[in-house]
């Protein structure tokens, strides 16, 4: 298990940005997290006062980018992952910031070679599914860019 501090020195996210408290379990193809910051009236997604459902992406995306990092180890290959399209979302509910306890954040890589990965990925509280969908990522777009004629 990794906790919020060992989450936060391998993603790019810090602060209130560094959304997961946790890292419950985790292999080669798939991660699970626990989250907490859904009620925290300060996080600062929140619009109005309100954390709405979509905002899972971005929970979803921050336990990709951990998963990464964790394959990486620590030999320095760490590459930085951008999120290049979601698709297939559905979100069951409207906000998160009404649900009390935990979240549990899932990601599953279905493919992927050196440069492109696609995840599953969902957002649970309780057993129920709060959102779901699929998740495209880009490993260091810059070197991608430059080897284009």
């Amino acid at each position: 298990m990794l906790d919020r501090a060992g989450i936060a020195a391998r993603i790019p996210h810090q602060g209130s940005m560094c959304l997961l408290d946790a890292v419950l379990d985790w292999d080669d193809a798939r991660i699970t997290c626990r989250a907490t910051s859904h009620a925290d009236p300060a996080n600062p997604l929140r619009a109005d006062g309100r954390l709405g459902a979509a905002n899972g992406i971005e929970y979803a995306a921050q336990a990709m980018a951990v998963h990464g990092a964790l394959l990486a180890g620590d030999d320095g290959t760490q590459r930085q992952g951008y999120l290049t399209s979601v698709r297939g979302v559905t979100l069951h509910v409207a906000r998160l910031d009404d649900l009390a306890g935990e979240l549990r954040v899932a990601a599953e890589r279905l493919s992927g070679d050196a440069n492109h990965i696609l995840y599953q990925f969902s957002v649970s509280h309780a057993g129920r599914c709060l959102l779901e969908g699929r998740a495209a990522v880009v490993l260091d777009a810059t070197v991608l860019s430059q080897e284009q004629p």
